[in-house]
């Protein structure tokens, strides 16, 4: 997963977008180590342009993030996410889509993958509909070198298909559960940056 912080005005528009999905893939995949949360701490929170609609929820992130311990995040992930048997939220399309795992929207997903020469790391434990997967696939969609897949035709069918549909429900499940503290400030974070890319593509259609 990648591991970048979305912070530098430089970037470009593409590159940046790119950089907020590795991270998003890294944070929801597993809980921040010492270093990824040391520079979330000391992570610039002012956007290039005042006012911008990610500023807000981005600083809200931030703010959490220097106010916790790498164990404190590793207890919160461990409490929301894992555990032997059901989670108390699920970070997987499937349950949102259809109620249950490893069902038709998974399929669906596979399906998606292969026509886009994607496949899924053997080491990975976790089904490819995991929202860190989702995220993982749109940074290379956006980032990678081939443009027979990497571009914004490919990237509005894919979110449009396997992330739109349900990611803005697990964000609110994360969100209100109430042993949420820094995975409610991500939530909150990524349900802004996804609607953001919702506008976007909505211009493109």
């Amino acid at each position: 997963m990648s591991d970048a912080i979305p912070v530098s005005s430089a970037l470009d528009e593409e590159t940046a977008r790119a950089e907020v999905y590795g991270l998003l893939a890294q944070l929801w995949y597993a809980p921040p180590g010492d270093e990824l949360l040391g520079r979330l701490q000391v992570a610039v929170t002012e956007a290039p342009a005042a006012g911008a609609f990610l500023e807000e929820p981005w600083r809200g992130f931030v703010g959490v993030a220097r106010d916790i311990t790498t164990d404190q995040a590793h207890a919160e992930y461990d409490a929301l996410f894992g555990g032997v048997g059901k989670p108390e939220v699920y970070l997987f399309g499937s349950h949102y889509l259809a109620g249950f795992l490893n069902e038709r929207p998974l399929a669906r997903l596979r399906d998606d993958l292969r026509a886009l020469g994607l496949t899924r790391d053997d080491t990975m434990p976790e089904t490819e509909d995991h929202v860190a997967y989702l995220c993982e696939v749109m940074r290379y969609l956006i980032a990678g070198e081939d443009v027979e897949v990497a571009n914004l035709t490919r990237q509005r069918e894919f979110f449009a298909a396997h992330l739109q549909p349900w990611v803005g429900e697990m964000c609110n499940a994360v969100a209100t559960h109430p042993s949420a503290r820094l995975y409610a400030a991500l939530a909150g974070f990524s349900q802004a940056f996804f609607q953001v890319e919702q506008q976007g593509f909505d211009l493109l259609a």
